[in-house]
């Protein structure tokens, strides 16, 4: 019996874990449509990034793409549920999902990131698109991102 109980519990933890790896991969997709968007507006604002250190440079220290941050902090918080050597519950995986929908929302959030996000989001395609693809792996009773 602790067996099956111990197969039944892996499993479950499997597919919480591919739920939300691929909730993660969606995640990293918009985030680099976001960098990429982003910097595409800082090059006509301020000037050509001049190689991919000084982008990184940029991304990590300039006040332009500190908003950016939220979501490269969710990303680092999901890849740490991932690595826990405990099993995944539902319970962790609808945190990890709220908290993603509650930065995602632009209408009810607050601050920098709120707005521009909206402006990302009514600038650039891609990101209207890859915002869909994270909407789309939020399971069903949950908010909408």
């Amino acid at each position: 019996m602790k067996t099956v109980r111990r197969n039944q519990q892996n499993l479950e933890d499997s597919a919480i874990r591919q739920t939300l790896q691929e909730f993660r991969h969606a995640l990293l997709d918009l985030h680099k449509a976001l960098i990429d968007s982003e910097r595409a507006v800082y090059e006509v604002d301020v000037g050509p990034v001049q190689s991919p250190h000084h982008f990184f440079q940029l991304l990590t220290n300039d006040p332009w793409f500190a908003w950016l941050r939220p979501i490269s902090q969710l990303i680092v918080v999901i890849d740490e549920v991932l690595d826990a050597r405990e099993p995944l519950t539902n319970d962790t995986i609808d945190a990890v999902i709220m908290e993603s929908v509650f930065l995602l929302v632009p209408a009810k959030g607050e601050g920098d990131f709120s707005a521009r996000y909206l402006a990302a989001l009514q600038r650039d395609p891609a990101v209207v698109l890859a915002h869909a693809q994270v909407a789309k792996r939020i399971p069903p009773g949950k908010p909408r991102a």
